[in-house]
């Protein structure tokens, strides 16, 4: 990948793909867009910065990336709470930021997706849109359709005869990220960032970290009985003491 579009990559696993990105002799230039900037102690000479809001109905601000030869996107938000707690707007902000732009940016840049020239291309998606996820509701929602979206493209990429494909990335709890308030730390998410970017470039379809060490039971369990597995993810959520009721 030589330039690449870091969409959400100001903190976080964005930053941290960014980074990797950077420090690969073969990148020239990653173009960062987030609705921040990246802080001065994070800056590479290779980044190239720009402040974006993508609840914006106006997309015409991505033409000015023509060159680029892979899209990443990692912006996305969300909030452990019931839905009876969740405000209306909370569920409009939600999709106009995780799931809507994806869906855009890659109707944008489809042609080069469709093209048999190399286009690399991935998403951050979630495990919680794999299953039912209690307090996760709007957020599953969110990523539940972006993982039947990137599915149903990309079986119209391989019909198409390109070898470019759409990598779902869909990790469960990411430590060192600023996704819940927290605070980023590049150390903590080098090595996830480093294998996200080494499974873009073979043209991967799917990426669940942990899979084999944690998600492979979860998701059987899930498929046998996902009611049971839905009361089993509240009580885990309740007595974790990530939420409170």
């Amino acid at each position: 990948m030589k330039r690449v579009l870091v969409v959400g990559g100001a903190n976080g696993v964005g930053l941290a793909i960014s980074s990797v990105l950077a420090q690969d002799s073969e990148t020239e230039k990653v173009y960062i867009v987030d609705k921040q900037g990246v802080s001065a102690e994070y800056m590479q000479p290779k980044f190239q910065c720009f402040q974006f809001d993508l609840t914006n109905t106006d997309y015409s601000f991505f033409d000015q990336f023509c060159d680029i030869d892979g899209l990443v996107i990692t912006a996305g938000f969300g909030r452990l709470s019931l839905f009876k707690d969740i405000e209306e707007q909370h569920i409009m902000n939600s999709f106009n930021v995780n799931t809507i732009p994806v869906l855009r940016l890659v109707k944008r840049f489809y042609s080069k997706l469709e093209s048999s020239t190399p286009f690399y291309c991935g998403v951050m998606v979630s495990i919680a849109g794999f299953m039912t996820s209690p307090f996760f509701s709007v957020y599953g929602a969110t990523k539940a359709a972006l993982k039947i979206f990137i599915e149903s493209v990309n079986v119209e990429l391989e019909k198409s005869g390109t070898q470019n494909r759409i990598l779902n990335v869909s990790p469960g709890s990411i430590k060192g990220t600023s996704f819940n308030n927290g605070k980023t730390d590049l150390t903590v998410i080098h090595d996830l960032a480093t294998e996200i970017v080494s499974r873009i470039k073979a043209h991967d379809d799917l990426f669940i970290p942990l899979y084999d060490e944690v998600f492979k039971d979860v998701l059987e369990r899930y498929h046998n009985d996902f009611r049971a597995e839905g009361l089993h993810s509240y009580d885990y959520k309740v007595s974790s003491g990530r939420v409170k009721i």
